[in-house]
């Protein structure tokens, strides 16, 4: 009986002690993900007349419903279902909601995780990041920020030279084709 309750005792503080280790260093990587990204070719304030804001009625008549339940209730398509996943045509990604331009094909890559996943956006100031802590998760949401649509989330797991894979809903994205130079 002893040894069981020294081995409970004993398992609890490892399981303390990993947790609070994890929640440390998601908490180092959520803080990274806020610091300013260089931008030489844009001012590092966004104006309010640059944002769009739309009432939810209006919001449901420009998308579709697979659209609004993604970028406005923060839904997730299945993986290896969007338009995107396996897409590697030149041009650029844009919102679905505004048509602002987010993503360039020269930062696609395949990660395997059946969603479109890029290692930066066009520009620092194209996207915002939010905490996002739901499904029992620590996760860093990735918002349009024109419009302020949900994309998808970013994780630390991506290529160089970020290291960062912002996996975003094809739903959420309209590609354009860009001729090649």
């Amino acid at each position: 009986m002893l040894k069981a309750l020294l081995f409970f005792l004993v398992t609890i503080g490892a399981i303390v002690a990993a947790v609070s280790f994890n929640k440390g260093h998601q908490q180092k990587q959520f803080i990274a993900l806020f610091e300013p990204v260089p931008d030489s070719t844009k001012s590092k304030e966004r104006k309010m007349e640059d944002k769009i804001i739309r009432t939810e009625e209006e919001w449901k008549k420009i998308l579709t419903p697979e659209q609004y339940r993604v970028l406005r209730e923060k839904g997730t398509e299945r993986a290896y279902t969007g338009e995107y996943w396996n897409h590697f045509e030149e041009g650029v990604y844009k919102c679905a909601g505004c048509g602002a331009e987010l993503f360039s094909s020269d930062t696609k890559f395949d990660s395997h995780c059946g969603w479109p996943s890029y290692f930066t956006p066009l520009a620092g100031d194209r996207v915002v990041f939010k905490e996002d802590r739901s499904y029992g998760m620590i996760r860093t949401e990735v918002l349009c920020a024109k419009c302020g649509g949900h994309l998808g989330h970013v994780f630390d797991d991506g290529p160089e030279p970020t290291g960062l894979r912002y996996c975003i809903n094809s739903v959420s994205l309209i590609f354009e084709k860009r001729p090649k130079k």
